[in-house]
Formats: structure tokens, C-alpha cells, sequence
């Protein structure tokens, strides 16, 4: 069966008391044991592997905070429109980012199409070479002596 928007998405403002308590309990539960496990139908017991753990914990936390979450696959394909929406520009920047090969791309007939892991590498990147450009700009400022400019007398 496809996976539908719906399948990808938990919205906590559609859990009844019940389900929202049931959140906390399981909370409580996974907080007092490192080494959750489940019991299978026919009695036998499975642990649960770290990294899942981590992650079940992390969405049951941002569910109790009434935070929506979408799970999203690193495979999956965004249209240019959808891709420059999620990073925050237009559409013409991001089609020129992907002409000058800064995002790679494939294509679906005579479309573009864009993983979502390659929109997070990109997305890392940038941020990161952000920082260092913002960093490298404080420390000429400051060497500069234009931070804290002395006040005239």
C-alpha cells in the first residue's frame, strides 16, 4: 500500500485524552529503562536498538509538546517549487543552483526532481559556510575595534 500524507504525519491535536496520557506513560516508561523492549504477540521479547529508542523517545517528546511531526524518507522527491520552499528562496535561485551543479538533481520526463537528502546536505552546507563567513566578519570587526567603539569624551 503507497504511503499517503496522512501515514507520514502525526498531528498531536488528533489524539483524544487517552491517547495524549497514553504518550506520557510511555514517556515515563522508556525514561526509567535504557533498554526498552516490546513484547511481541506471541510472548517473545524484543529490544529495541538504541538509535530507535532515541528517535522514539525524541517524537513522543515533541508530541507531548503539541508539535506536529512528518516523517520524511532521505529518498524522497521534491519538485523545484517544493524543494526552493522548504530552503527559504525562489524558485529561479534554486533552478540556478542546481544548473551551476551546487545540488544535484534528476530528472522525471522534462522535470527536475530533488532528494531530500541532498536538500538536507545542501541545507548543512550552507549553513555551515554562513557561520564561517559570519565568524570571520565578528573577528575582523572586533580586530578592527569597531565592536566596542570607545565613546568620545
Amino acid at each position: 500500500m503507497p504511503e499517503t500524507e496522512q501515514e507520514n504525519r502525526l498531528d498531536p491535536s488528533e489524539l483524544d485524552a487517552t491517547e495524549i496520557e497514553q504518550v506520557e506513560q510511555l514517556l515515563s516508561a522508556l525514561s526509567q529503562e535504557r533498554h526498552a523492549k516490546l513484547i511481541d504477540p506471541d510472548g517473545d521479547t524484543i529490544e529495541i536498538p538504541e538509535p530507535i529508542y532515541r528517535h522514539l523517545v525524541h517524537v513522543l517528546r515533541l508530541i507531548r509538546g503539541r508539535r506536529a511531526i512528518v516523517s520524511i524518507p532521505l529518498d524522497e522527491a521534491f519538485t523545484t517549487q517544493a524543494a526552493a520552499n522548504f530552503l527559504g528562496m525562489s524558485r529561479q535561485t534554486f533552478v540556478n543552483l542546481i544548473e551551476s551543479g551546487k545540488i544535484p538533481h534528476y530528472m522525471v520526463g522534462s522535470h527536475r526532481r530533488v532528494t531530500y537528502g541532498d536538500l538536507i546536505k545542501f541545507q548543512k552546507e550552507r549553513d555551515s559556510e554562513r557561520g564561517k563567513a559570519l565568524s570571520q566578519l565578528a573577528k575582523e570587526v572586533a580586530e578592527a575595534g569597531l565592536y566596542f567603539p570607545e565613546k568620545e569624551k
